[in-house]
């Protein structure tokens, strides 16, 4: 079964909106980073808000360049959980029809690599609920941006993880990498 991993940058006062606040920090060590995390995957999950914001930036960037990482987010398939998204205009890209629990579970049943999900808000936790996310890596970056926080959409969710992995880049982000608790 393949396994759903959800990668979400955020600040020290919990922002993941608009995450310009994290090129200073986008440096070797990071696209190291973000170079295996897709190198693992070949799907990519998202709602509709961080379809909105990728597929406006991905396609005007340079495939050619492998350090933008453009032709990977240009092509990868991807999923959109959206009710009101019905023509995608960005290359492969297909909407998630009916459940979303449901078509979550078949995209995992399939055969294949990872699917890495941007973005943490009401997808992420109708998917934490249901037990279908393996993996959050929080990249935590030594900034405080103000504003809407992480918890804002998510007050009923509940939930414990077990720390899987911690990276500390040089740059001062910590990647922190949870996996849910089992219960036995």
């Amino acid at each position: 079964m393949r396994k759903l991993i959800n990668s979400t940058y955020i600040t020290l006062d919990g922002v993941i909106d608009n995450p310009m606040w994290t090129m200073p920090y986008f440096d070797e060590e990071a696209a190291s980073l973000a170079g295996a995390q897709t190198t693992e995957a070949d799907a990519m999950l998202m709602g509709r808000a961080t379809y909105d914001g990728f597929s406006a930036a991905w396609p005007n960037m340079d495939e050619s360049d492998p350090t933008t990482g453009a032709a990977y987010f240009n092509n990868v398939k991807k999923y959109v959980a959206s009710t009101t998204l019905t023509d995608p205009t960005w290359n492969n890209t297909e909407v998630l029809q009916g459940d979303l629990v449901e078509a979550v579970t078949a995209l995992k049943a399939q055969e294949g690599k990872n699917i890495i999900q941007y973005g943490f808000g009401s997808v992420t936790a109708q998917l934490i609920k249901a037990g279908l996310v393996d993996e959050v890596r929080f990249w935590i970056h030594p900034v405080l941006e103000g504003g809407p926080s992480l918890t804002s959409p998510l007050t009923d969710v509940k939930g414990s993880f077990d720390l899987i992995d911690t990276r500390v880049h040089k740059s001062g982000v910590i990647v922190a990498s949870y996996a849910p608790k089992t219960t036995a």
